[in-house]
């Protein structure tokens, strides 16, 4: 396994840096420049002369490898200093933002905490309710309650965040005036009735990104299910006389699982995309609402630097789906 994985990692490199590459020539070749928000009335020298300070007087080969440089030696370099006091990065330039001027990593450090309470949180709700969800549907098929989480993972899939948020503003905010509409980043937990508030601000953005994993985790653990409770084994594990719920949950469930590990590996990345709609409705300060403001303002360094870390974290959420496989099911072996 640990060949396996270091094998892997070695994989993953080119195919950071080719991705990577694409990135960077995507949004070189997008139209948009970041002067455009500049005033009309400054001369065309200074223009060019504020374009330099910038860096985009370099061509594109040449500011691809700086930009590479300064995301894996640079910044790392700066997280060391600070962390233990050493001096390798020695007055290093950074990736700033053109549009803030600031390190690009300190703003997303500052908007990470936003985004991991909500999308994490609406996570591991989609997922706790999920796999109960799909193990009784299959266990009791077309049954009451198998038809009832059909229907709701046929909304979890069809209704869209932007719908989704405004209708539960709609109702739980402006009509019933039970749940605030915006979310206030500003909050701070200090005791049980400001822990109640964040609980309150949380739970619609909560609920739209949960009903989408919830949706699609409850399909994939049911049709798993569903598959392996036909199987030889369960049929022999029936006649030795095990109780149903040793079959169902320790040899079925296990089994059903491997699939269903890839799809909430491979869920982590795409809640994000999700979150970029959701805090922009509910007005949550966090990367997807730091993204679209980039996009707006053709901030490259900072479009090119979140985009990539999600890749990275696509290729990371591969390979701990790989090495699950391996401690769900004895029968693969990675030699």
């Amino acid at each position: 396994m640990l060949t396996y994985t270091l094998r892997r990692l070695l994989v993953s490199i080119p195919t950071l840096l080719f991705i990577a590459f694409v990135i960077f020539m995507l949004l070189e070749l997008a139209p948009g420049d970041p002067m455009a928000s500049m005033p009309l009335t400054i001369p065309p020298d200074v223009r060019q002369q504020m374009r330099e300070a910038l860096g985009l007087g370099e061509p594109w080969y040449i500011r691809f490898p700086l930009w590479l440089n300064q995301f894996f030696i640079v910044e790392p370099q700066y997280w060391i200093d600070n962390a233990f006091g050493t001096n390798f990065a020695d007055g290093a330039q950074r990736i700033i933002s053109f549009q803030s001027r600031s390190p690009v990593f300190d703003t997303i450090a500052e908007r990470l905490p936003q985004t991991l309470w909500v999308v994490g949180m609406s996570y591991v709700v989609g997922v706790l309710i999920a796999l109960p969800i799909g193990i009784i549907s299959a266990y009791r098929q077309y049954s009451v309650f198998d038809q009832a989480g059909t229907f709701i993972s046929m909304i979890g899939f069809s209704v869209p965040p932007f719908f989704s948020g405004v209708l539960l503003i709609v109702i739980f905010s402006v009509q019933l005036k039970w749940l605030p509409s915006i979310y206030d980043t500003t909050h701070v937990v200090e005791d049980w009735a400001s822990f109640k508030i964040q609980l309150q601000q949380m739970v619609m953005p909560v609920m739209v990104l949960a009903l989408q994993t919830t949706a699609q985790v409850s399909r994939y653990m049911r049709a798993s299910m569903l598959d392996n409770l036909g199987q030889d084994y369960v049929r022999t594990a029936r006649a030795k006389g095990m109780s149903e719920s040793v079959v169902v949950l320790k040899h079925v469930l296990r089994n059903s699982m491997i699939p269903v590990v890839t799809v909430i590996a491979l869920g982590i990345p795409s809640i994000f995309g999700g979150a970029i709609i959701t805090e922009q409705i509910f007005k949550v300060n966090g990367l997807g609402q730091l993204l679209i403001i980039a996009l707006q303002g053709s901030d490259i360094p900072m479009v090119m630097t979140i985009t990539f870390l999600l890749a990275i974290l696509i290729v990371l959420m591969n390979l701990i789906a790989d090495i699950l496989y391996g401690i769900l099911d004895p029968r693969i072996r990675y030699d």
